[in-house]
């Protein structure tokens, strides 16, 4: 909702697309699942969440820590005794040591599964924590990718562009992209990056760009 209000007050109403949330940017951290994680404590400050429910947010960002480190810490290898149940999850079996969090990497195991066997149970009985432990474990790769996305993304918030930029030299761009940029001319990244239809990906072929031409320092 956040970013359909921030979209339909910055970009217009032109891109009806954008209502749905398979198009929003950076939806792999706009999920459902984490809302109580990206707000309860800026509901906090803003004292729409009460004592109980800050008491209760906090219990599972103790109990997800606490799993997660529990996992990390619960080992198996090729030899162990309990291997064969273990086996029995994967596709591929086991070729050298792996702990609880490597295993819930693995796309055919889930926490329910894992938990089963002896080594790594119990399951937690907060399941609204284990359930975020088993997202973030298996997504963890792809999240950690979409962050740095957003923060390479701030970090070049007022970098210049070319007033004589030829957007249609930026390999990668779509014909859309390139005509509204060409169309509007923008005098920075982040000017750029508010156009409607412009998404984090053309921004990000646009800063490889400037980082060929010299525009962009290489460490940026």
């Amino acid at each position: 909702m956040g970013v359909l209000i921030d979209d339909l007050s910055t970009m217009g109403t032109k891109e009806p697309y954008r209502m749905f949330t398979s198009r929003a940017e950076y939806r792999l951290l706009l999920r459902e699942d984490n809302a109580d994680l990206r707000l309860t404590e800026i509901g906090r400050q803003y004292g729409l969440v009460d004592d109980a429910r800050w008491a209760r947010f906090n219990q599972k960002i103790d109990n997800m820590e606490a799993e997660r480190q529990r996992l990390k810490g619960i080992w198996v290898t090729p030899t162990s005794e309990q291997v064969e149940a273990v086996n029995a999850i994967l596709k591929t079996p086991i070729a050298r040591e792996a702990s609880g969090e490597d295993l819930l990497r693995r796309p055919e195991v889930t926490y329910e599964q894992l938990t089963q066997i002896d080594m790594f149970g119990p399951a937690h009985e907060d399941a609204q924590a284990s359930e975020q432990v088993e997202i973030q474990v298996k997504y963890q790769g792809y999240i950690d990718r979409q962050q740095d996305e957003v923060e390479k993304s701030l970090r070049h918030e007022k970098t210049k562009l070319p007033l004589d930029l030829d957007y249609s030299q930026v390999k990668g761009l779509s014909n859309e992209v390139i005509l509204k940029l060409n169309d509007a001319r923008p005098e920075t990244i982040g000017m750029a990056s508010r156009i409607s239809g412009v998404t984090p990906a053309a921004i990000s072929l646009l800063l490889v760009f400037l980082k060929k031409q010299g525009v962009l320092k290489k460490g940026a």
